[in-house]
């Protein structure tokens, strides 16, 4: 995310929503946060990526999306584990 970018201010409540099913959600500022925008090569915003416990990206999301795709994503995730 970034504070100029007009679709992540879109992306800022939906995400809010994303949280109320009990998934971690952290987000990030691509302008002060370089060392985790080089680790997951983020070269578009917003970008949602899915990491694994051990930091690992398991999916990413490019661009504004439902509240109920990213909750399907992370879904399908967690019941492979």
């Amino acid at each position: 995310s970034a504070s100029w970018c007009g679709p992540c201010k879109t992306l800022g409540p939906i995400i809010e929503r994303v949280k109320n099913y009990k998934i971690n959600v952290q987000k990030i500022d691509v302008d002060t946060n370089n060392s985790l925008v080089s680790q997951y090569g983020v070269r578009n915003i917003p970008t949602v990526v899915l990491v694994d416990d051990m930091e690992k990206e398991m999916t990413r999301i490019m661009g504004v999306q439902s509240v109920e795709k990213y909750v399907s994503v992370y879904e399908s995730f967690d019941t492979q584990k």
